[in-house]
């Protein structure tokens, strides 16, 4: 049985496409925790019920990703004996490199598996978001001060980190972002950075972190209300950089920043540092017209 754990707030733009994307490449069921949607997200994921095995946990407490994936994945042990958990953000889609299905990858037993992640770049001709067909594949380093303060940083462009999936069962915790999880079958790998970790081939992650202007401002609105709920969160400074640009009315033109057109293109793909895949674009359309 695999499960997929997602967690998920205003996110009506594209919910609906990963979970019938994931079902179509063999997950079972779905555990999501809706965090106080306000856009529809929640009454869609009640519509989606009927068509789909989802448990929808609400949680109105303030954003705690890790303690709140750990508790999913153990809901997907103990309701539906979950072999795999597959921790998922909604902008997330886990897609095979090999032609097969994620049930006939994920026939074996382990503890934690790595994968690498890609982020997918809008560009100004995509009428979707899973019509690009760029991914960045030698991404930019940028130092955290520049991140904060310049901008002309691209955080689509910049390091990604990778997501696991978990077995259930002797799972500890998620680590935040989804990027580690403690097991008792791993704990020397949890302690290991992440560039030291062994990534698994056969499953990538394609991440579209910015999909269209709405979801963009949609996106720095909630982080700019948790910036200001007057309580410690972590967030990493583009998204600071971001709010500060969003009160001072500019937000669209840091959009149009993020979007490429053919020139910006053709001089990321001359230093390698976007790549042409169609993979995810075929997946995805393919899963959609079902």
């Amino acid at each position: 049985m695999i499960v997929m754990t997602i967690l998920v707030k205003n996110e009506i733009d594209i919910i609906e496409s990963n979970i019938k994307v994931h079902a179509s490449l063999g997950v079972d069921a779905f555990v999501i925790m809706d965090n106080g949607s306000t856009d529809g997200t929640r009454e869609l994921l009640s519509k989606l019920q009927n068509d789909y095995d989802i448990t929808i946990i609400d949680e109105k407490g303030l954003y705690s990703q890790s303690k709140w994936m750990t508790r999913l994945a153990k809901i997907a042990k103990e309701k539906y004996n979950a072999s795999w958990v597959i921790n998922n953000d909604a902008d997330e889609f886990w897609l095979p490199q090999n032609g097969k299905s994620l049930k006939e990858i994920l026939n074996f037993n382990g503890s934690v598996i790595t994968c690498h992640r890609y982020n997918v770049v809008l560009t100004n001709d995509c009428e979707h978001f899973f019509d690009s067909i760029y991914r960045v594949d030698s991404p930019i380093f940028y130092r955290k001060e520049i991140q904060e303060q310049s901008e002309k940083v691209s955080i689509v462009l910049a390091k990604n980190s990778p997501k696991v999936i978990v077995n259930p069962k002797g799972l500890i915790k998620v680590r935040g972002g989804n990027h580690k999880a403690l097991h008792i079958r791993n704990i020397k790998d949890y302690f290991k950075a992440y560039d030291k970790i062994k990534r698994f081939k056969d499953i990538v992650v394609y991440h579209y972190p910015i999909r269209s202007y709405e979801q963009f401002e949609k996106n720095i609105i909630n982080r700019k209300n948790l910036l200001e709920s007057g309580t410690k969160v972590r967030m990493g400074p583009h998204y600071r950089r971001w709010v500060k640009i969003y009160n001072e009315g500019n937000l669209k033109n840091e959009f149009d920043k993020i979007v490429l057109n053919q020139t910006e293109i053709d001089v990321l793909q001359k230093y390698g540092i976007i790549k042409k895949d169609t993979l995810a674009r075929d997946i995805i359309k393919e899963a959609l017209q079902e």
